[in-house]
């Protein structure tokens, strides 16, 4: 039997909540909302998703604060009217689709907010522009030639924390089965932990236990406010000799662990512009197995995974417990359909689509007819 196509249940103080498959939709950033808010992109976007045949789908980085959107057009959570539309655009889209678990990415990005969009270069932004002021653990640009950040204050912290927990409970309101917290690629909770963006004096900055103090009290803080499935996404490695690494990662997941943390998600980078990154076809792949190895976590492994047999092979050697795509199923949406019959599995799909299986796929969907007349 295929371990992608395998059930698995994740524990969570509401209760555990099975997936019927290791397959995830990875986070993705759209920016496409309105101020925040999510727009009909979303709706579109999250329907083809929720139909990839996938247990779980995880919504983009979504700010916990206005100033902490990447950009001006990131999704949002902190208040009513933010709230409002995703309840709207999310309730709409998982009416249109099988069930399956949906997860919300909350993140704040410190340093690397007030951002153009991708394709429109992608570089701070200006005042004049429409930039903002950014925050950050120490008054350190992300590049040499930018602004710098304003270093957070011991008060701005306690803010900060509140309103990841705040967003927190939205998320439980709008019925999401999980939250996942943005520990990785360089955004705030990420510079906490670098010693390449944190150089406090005070006690969230310097050693390593000062280092990982504020994510874990953001951490500590949204785990009593969301008995739903809690896990956070980690870069188990700056890719920059002196910057935060695998060691590091694997003591912080033990910690995360005891706090209470039901899954690591295994990314790597996006700290520094110095990162030296070894691609190459699941160069991620140790880094989750060497944290699953250590601390018995469940472990979601991601990063130019694109293969079925490939995902089935990392499954199969112990290395992750959950397999994550991002831009795989942005240019094939039906990723897990694909899989599933080149594995033996099967997958939920809507009934409108039943009919469309080629003859050598005709089980991807278990057992379902079609009649016409």
């Amino acid at each position: 039997m295929s371990l992608l196509f395998s059930p698995l249940t994740l524990p969570a103080p509401r209760g555990g909540l099975t997936l019927p498959n290791r397959l995830v939709v990875a986070p993705m950033c759209q920016y496409s909302a309105n101020n925040g808010c999510a727009t009909d992109w979303h709706l579109m976007h999250w329907g083809n998703l929720l139909n990839s045949g996938a247990a779980m789908v995880t919504i983009e980085a979504t700010a916990v604060l206005p100033e902490g959107r990447i950009t001006p057009n990131c999704l949002g959570l902190w208040d009513d009217r933010t709230e409002a539309a995703l309840t709207d655009h999310l309730q709409r889209a998982r009416a249109l689709a099988p069930s399956a678990a949906v997860c919300l990415q909350l993140a704040h990005a410190g340093r690397k907010a007030s951002s153009a969009l991708p394709w429109q270069g992608g570089q701070l932004l200006t005042p004049a522009q429409g930039g903002w002021e950014t925050f950050a653990p120490s008054a350190l640009p992300h590049l040499p030639n930018e602004t710098a950040p304003t270093a957070i204050s011991a008060a701005r912290l306690i803010e900060i924390r509140e309103a990841f927990v705040t967003a927190a409970r939205r998320a439980a309101r709008l019925g999401v089965e999980a939250v996942e917290l943005h520990g990785a690629h360089g955004y705030l909770l990420h510079q906490f932990l670098s010693p390449l963006a944190n150089q406090r004096s005070d006690a969230y900055g310097g050693s390593f236990e000062n280092r990982i103090r504020f994510p874990l009290e953001v951490f500590a803080a949204v785990r009593q406010a969301f008995d739903g499935v809690l896990g956070l996404r980690l870069s188990a490695t700056d890719w920059v000799e002196g910057g935060w690494d695998l060691p590091q990662s694997i003591e912080l997941a033990q910690r995360l662990r005891a706090a209470g943390c039901n899954f690591i998600h295994v990314s790597s980078g996006g700290v520094s512009p110095l990162q030296k990154i070894a691609l190459g076809a699941g160069y991620q792949v140790p880094f989750a197995q060497a944290i699953r190895a250590a601390t018995g976590m469940v472990t979601t492994s991601v990063g130019l995974i694109t293969e079925a047999q490939q995902a089935e092979a990392i499954l199969q050697a112990g290395d992750a417990d959950l397999i994550a795509l991002a831009r795989g199923f942005l240019y094939q949406p039906r990723w897990g359909w694909q899989a599933a019959a080149a594995l033996g599995g099967t997958v939920q799909a809507s009934p409108q689509y039943w009919r469309c299986l080629p003859r050598e796929a005709q089980t991807a969907f278990g057992k379902v007819t079609v009649a016409q007349r």
